[in-house]
């Protein structure tokens, strides 16, 4: 059996990714801003159409695409993308 080279974990780059929030969906509930374990949203004093406060995304580059807000969103106005290289 051979052994993993010394670079195994220097080869992996680090993936970046694209937050999505559909204005039309949001119901400013805030969960993820509550729950984004990155710190990737933020409050905002933003109104979208429905009349309720949308979620400003302030650290784009701090998401790991873990998806926790994906998931947790009620009304599925989140998506997350890996960017392209």
């Amino acid at each position: 059996m051979s052994t993993p080279s010394k670079d195994f974990k220097t080869n992996k780059k680090k993936k970046f990714f694209e937050v999505w929030i559909d204005e039309d969906l949001c119901k400013g509930c805030e969960i993820c801003v509550d729950f984004c374990p990155t710190k990737v949203y933020e409050n905002s004093d933003r109104i979208n159409r429905r009349g309720y406060y949308q979620p400003k995304i302030e650290a784009e580059e701090k998401c790991t695409g873990c998806r926790l807000c994906e998931f947790l969103c009620p009304e599925i106005a989140i998506v997350i993308m890996e960017k392209q290289q």
